[in-house]
């Protein structure tokens, strides 16, 4: 019975052992994998002024996804830099592509792309959304950008008097924003109020996935690892209680 007893237990912890190994390995894999993929998609900026406050505000550690100009949609919050805004990376809101008429203020005192007017929640209701009444023409293969604190951001508005009518050229966009790192934010939304504009809404990217990979890595990596330590007390445990009855 004992020697059948050893065999059962040999074999037992056999397969707990090939088991644990197995989920480091591929807890490995998917922490390895994920950070990767985050490296590769994404880029941390922090933002320097409270011009987007109070989606993003000043301090504020993001992450923005690698992205090409072809992926720009409206409502996109957007990483640029041009030559004309200091040279120097920025932050602000896509509100209008190629071909749109931006115009502040219509109805309500809202903001209009090609004559529809856009709810824009992330303003927390100020009206008119612009202290500045504005209308531009944006050449194609550019972007219109405003700050959502628009009592204080420079942006557009202010270069409306260049050649392109405020706008920088989609070769100047660099990443889009999709998260507040630090302090922690979560997700940012895409505003539903540029749905209804051709061309839609941008999907989000993939960083729900990469989280999801690495935690889930992280937690098959402490739980291969523990079996060892746990098997070992168990086995003790039983060791100890069988010695009186042997005795």
């Amino acid at each position: 019975m004992s020697g059948n007893g050893l065999d059962h237990d040999g074999r037992g912890r056999s397969l707990g052992s090939v088991l644990s190994g197995l989920a480091v390995a591929v807890g490995c894999v998917l922490f390895l994998g994920g950070f990767a993929w985050g490296v590769v998609q994404y880029k941390p900026y922090t933002v320097p002024t409270q011009s987007m406050e109070p989606t993003v505000k000043a301090g504020d550690r993001v992450l923005a996804q690698r992205i090409s100009g072809d992926d720009v949609r409206r409502g996109d919050v957007v990483v640029f830099q041009d030559k004309a805004w200091a040279n120097v990376p920025m932050v602000k809101r896509v509100v209008g592509i190629g071909g749109d008429t931006v115009k502040c203020c219509g109805t309500g005192g809202r903001l209009t792309v090609n004559g529809t007017p856009v709810e824009e929640p992330y303003l927390h209701g100020m009206t008119p959304a612009s202290g500045t009444p504005f209308e531009a023409k944006v050449p194609q293969g550019q972007v219109f950008l405003l700050g959502d604190d628009r009592l204080v951001s420079l942006d557009s508005r202010v270069h409306l008097d260049d050649a392109a009518n405020g706008s920088v050229p989609l070769t100047a966009v660099t990443a889009r924003v999709d998260a507040v790192a630090w302090p922690l934010g979560g997700m940012l939304e895409r505003p539903s109020g540029f749905a209804k504009l051709p061309g839609g809404l941008s999907r989000p990217g993939p960083l729900k996935l990469i989280l999801g990979a690495i935690v889930l890595g992280v937690v098959l990596i402490l739980a291969g690892a523990s079996y060892g330590p746990v098997a070992s007390l168990a086995r003790r445990s039983r060791t100890r209680t069988a010695s009186p009855a042997g005795r």
